[in-house]
């Protein structure tokens, strides 16, 4: 049993951040069904990272985001697509959209819409900026809402730098969001059970990304100051939180936020051991005030040796590092695969496509990951259950309801 096994779900979303949160459900046991307009989901026809969609076998960013679920087209412009909507959320647990407010008034489906076929429905919506407010009507991506508004591009650009540093890789806000969005639902489902309230749920792009920045935001408030200052490598006052380059080109990552513990031990496994009593690093405010010439050394020591020398050395001490990994390196990662956080999804066709998994796990497994639907591979099935006969269901193929 996966927790959510039993829970009903309708997505009306498109892009990444809420559709990746219904797929976040989903892998959790619920069934999602995804309502996606005639011309399917935008999201299948956008060239991301160099690739064209299908141009490896795979959609990758309709895969990552929408898997687990069924598929059914919907024409919501079209009163008949509504009616079968309205059908589709009667016995339905939560209602999951991004549509903004006015195209759901437009549709009606907004929440007192809803409600009034399904009072216990839990009505929730992932938005750019928030609901209320002069910009709820705005729409919003995590490139810009999340990444630049949220003040996360500002923080990792130098100033020297003429614009601001992009993303990582595409949907990464939606994905923290997506996560932030689904753990509320699941809070939603909880509080009904137990008290019968069916909650409006919202998630914002804008909020997750002060979320994440929240020790910078709350400093800067305080402070009285629009930006915090930046600085390189020599700006940090311990350098046992800091990078270092090895031998051949990789690059380790020290944390040790209790130098004064660990540095005696460090300065031991990289062959050093006389750093430790040496004046001008023996404490740690000497350190922070010879903070150059500290970094001096172990950038010296460190560049001696290649990565696999110092993953042994480094094993050898109490204190916290880790290893600057590219993202094709994760699947050989032992802890990654100790743990199931990549799975091989297999589609049954000749096609494999290894997925991460969702970053939960009950009872010490993993949640299992199936793929994403075909677009409207389920449209006759879903209707066939909502008491449509074959007649009905060619009528409204005709009209372009239904795909």
């Amino acid at each position: 049993m996966r927790p959510l096994e039993g829970v009903k779900v309708v997505e009306v979303a498109m892009w990444a951040f809420v559709p990746a949160a219904g797929g976040m459900l989903a892998d959790m046991g619920a069934s999602v069904l995804k309502i996606e307009p005639p011309e399917g989901d935008p999201i299948r026809g956008l060239t991301i990272g160099g690739v064209a969609p299908g141009e490896q076998g795979f959609i990758l960013s309709w895969e990552n985001y929408n898997r687990g679920k069924r598929s059914m087209t919907l024409d919501l412009r079209q009163p008949a697509g509504v009616e079968v909507l309205y059908k589709l959320i009667c016995d339905a647990d939560v209602f999951l959209t991004n549509l903004l407010p006015r195209a759901r008034r437009r549709m009606k489906i907004d929440i007192d819409d809803l409600r009034a076929r399904n009072p216990r429905l839990i009505y929730a919506v992932g938005s750019g900026s928030g609901r209320r407010g002069p910009e709820a009507d705005k729409g919003g991506f995590d490139s810009i809402t999340y990444w630049h508004r949220g003040g996360i591009s500002s923080s990792l650009t130098p100033p020297t730098e003429d614009y601001p540093i992009g993303m990582p890789c595409g949907a990464f806000g939606d994905c923290t969001s997506a996560a932030m969005l689904a753990g509320a639902v699941a809070a939603a489902i909880a509080q009904r059970a137990m008290t019968g309230h069916a909650s409006v749920v919202d998630a914002s792009l804008l909020n997750t990304a002060m979320w994440s920045m929240q020790r910078a935001v709350t400093q800067a408030t305080l402070s009285g100051v629009d930006r915090l200052p930046t600085g390189g490598r020599a700006a940090m006052p311990n350098p046992l939180v800091n990078n270092y380059r090895t031998a051949d080109g990789r690059v380790v990552a020290l944390c040790m936020l209790q130098s004064q513990r660990y540095w005696p031990g460090l300065c031991g496994v990289i062959g050093r051991p006389e750093l430790a009593a040496d004046p001008r690093f023996a404490t740690e405010e000497d350190r922070t005030r010879n903070m150059e010439a500290c970094l001096a050394e172990l950038d010296a020591v460190f560049a001696t040796k290649p990565l696999a020398h110092w993953r042994e050395a480094l094993s050898r001490q109490e204190g916290q590092w880790d290893v600057v990994q590219h993202v094709g390196e994760l699947k050989d990662d032992p802890q990654v695969n100790a743990n199931d956080y990549l799975q091989l999804v297999d589609y049954g066709d000749g096609r494999a496509l290894k997925m991460v998994s969702t970053p939960m796990q009950f009872d010490g497994a993993a949640l299992p990951v199936r793929p994403a639907p075909g677009c409207g591979a389920h449209s006759d099935e879903v209707l066939g259950e909502l008491g449509y006969d074959e007649a009905a269901i060619i009528d409204l193929k005709v009209a372009n309801v239904v795909q």
